[in-house]
């Protein structure tokens, strides 16, 4: 990504370089609002990708206006948002990779405050802190809590929007199983097990929008 390259000499070499997948399809009305979130942070070094489900109405086009901020995309049809998310996989080139949805948002600094605690802790798979969910009639609610074996064994305890991961995660255990419809990213951090090396950050870092497929 030329912008990422040439602000490169401004960053420390201990900063981890971020890569953020957002899946969308016809996603025309909230995609940009997504987008505007990440190229408003503070934090530079960060690459975003776009996968596309082969939307007809607009969004690609609403892409190619981002031509010049987005690091790649791709649009075509896709079996779901864990093979969407596995072909940003693919894509993205950074240390860290995140996965935002396309009516979701970072919220000012997340990034910056994401990439502080990592690089106090290179030791890390994977960090999460909180979102704040909202819904149509602007009702919000607060989730997310640190990674504890014993309760995320049972359940889905901390928050994945906005969240990161090593690229390491995945090199040792593999891409997201497309055989799932949702809790595919649960299921991935499952076969860490308990040696899973997940940090927390105590900050509302995201909002995303309930509703979808894993809400119904």
């Amino acid at each position: 990504m030329k912008q990422i390259a040439a602000r490169e000499k401004t960053i420390k070499m201990t900063n981890p370089t971020i890569s953020v997948v957002i899946a969308c399809f016809n996603a025309r009305a909230t995609l940009a609002t997504a987008l505007d979130s990440l190229l408003a942070q503070s934090y530079i070094d960060v690459e975003i990708v776009v996968v596309d489900g082969a939307s007809r109405d607009g969004t690609v086009e609403l892409i190619q206006s981002y031509n010049d901020r987005i690091a790649a995309w791709i649009s075509e049809p896709d079996a779901g948002i864990y093979d969407a998310w596995n072909k940003g996989l693919r894509l993205a080139k950074g240390e860290w990779i995140g996965f935002l949805g396309a009516d979701d948002v970072y919220l000012p600094d997340a990034l910056h405050i994401y990439a502080n605690h990592i690089a106090a802790h290179p030791e890390l798979d994977y960090v999460s802190g909180q979102v704040e969910l909202f819904d149509e009639l602007g009702k919000t609610r607060v989730i997310g809590e640190p990674w504890k074996w014993a309760r995320f064994r049972r359940f889905m305890c901390v928050a994945h929007v906005g969240s990161l991961h090593a690229r390491k995660l995945f090199e040792n255990h593999g891409n997201y199983d497309t055989a799932y419809q949702v809790c595919g990213d649960y299921e991935l951090l499952l076969r860490a097990g308990a040696g899973l090396r997940a940090g927390f950050v105590d900050a509302t870092l995201a909002r995303m929008k309930t509703g979808g497929i894993s809400g119904t």
